[in-house]
């Protein structure tokens, strides 16, 4: 069990850890991701001006203060402006970060689980990987390989961005380390994941991590309302209240098995209501107190 908690320059260093965070009740209320009261919210976009360079900016409205600094900075606190600003419909957002790894969590949701015949109540969380070429920005276009699958689906999802290393953290310590939230599509091959379970092949094709359009700082996610319209139409509609895991128990739960870096994304799992994707379709996520994020398909 853990003995002690040490924090050393934001890190969160558990000393004499056991087996007691990884197996605890995800139901229980350790943890809550409460944003600090003390830090303002941010709306913090990655973008391209137009003379071709990418930089980091603050949102603030519909008009963007352009960030000389670094995400790594950015994590840190640093907020050094350029004194250039830009109209938000006159820059091409990009995805808002550019992750070493991204996590994500399976049948979080029962409503999803039971759709695609997983296990509604898991004891542990299912656990899988994207490569970080999966990601593609806000009006981006996902690109269907029909040739390799007659069945991709969208999967509306909240993800969390990391701000600062996490490893072996407990559940009640992981919002130190989080830097903010995002909208995320975890696009899917439905007929090769139920072939690989990996979920490599099935998870893994480029453009099949639609991120954005920003990442919303200091917000407090455990029951925010998710929903995914196709072509207008909702399809996926239930709250982050509905997941069988907190987020936080999740959170600890992977930085038991690999180190969390600034950047890093990790996706909580989709609710029911996942459907496939033809060409010619626009897809859409929607979170409450983030934003909505936008894609085609081709």
């Amino acid at each position: 069990m853990i003995n002690r908690v040490i924090l050393i320059a934001g890190l969160v260093v558990c000393a004499g850890f056991g087996s007691a965070v990884a197996h605890a009740s995800p139901a229980a209320a350790v943890g809550e991701a409460k944003p600090n009261p003390d830090t303002k919210q941010e709306r913090v976009v990655r973008y391209r001006a137009k003379n071709g360079d990418v930089f980091y900016g603050i949102l603030i409205d519909r008009h963007i203060r352009q960030l000389t600094n670094s995400f790594a900075e950015i994590a840190r606190g640093r907020r050094d402006f350029s004194g250039a600003g830009h109209a938000l419909d006159k820059v091409k957002l990009l995805a808002p970060v550019k992750p070493s790894k991204i996590i994500c969590f399976g049948w979080t949701f029962p409503s999803h689980a039971r759709e695609v015949g997983g296990e509604e109540r898991r004891k542990e969380p299912l656990v899988f990987l994207k490569p970080p070429t999966v990601i593609i920005a806000d009006k981006d276009t996902i690109i269907l390989p029909q040739k390799l699958s007659s069945q991709v689906e969208f999967e509306g999802e909240l993800a969390a961005v990391i701000g600062k290393r996490l490893r072996n953290a407990a559940p009640e310590q992981v919002m130190e380390g989080i830097f903010g939230f995002t909208c995320m599509n975890d696009v899917t091959a439905r007929d090769l994941t139920k072939k690989d379970p990996s979920y490599a092949r099935g998870k893994g094709f480029d453009t099949f991590g639609p991120l954005g359009p920003w990442i919303v700082t200091q917000i407090d996610p455990g029951d925010l309302r998710i929903q995914t319209f196709l072509n207008g139409e909702i399809q996926q509609n239930a709250r982050v209240s509905d997941m069988t895991f907190k987020i936080p128990f999740l959170i600890s739960y992977i930085s038991q098995v690999m180190t969390l870096l600034p950047g890093d994304v990790i996706a909580f799992g989709t609710p029911g209501g996942s459907g496939k994707l033809k060409p010619g379709d626009k897809i859409q996520v929607k979170i409450e107190k983030i934003g909505l994020l936008t894609n085609f398909v081709k």
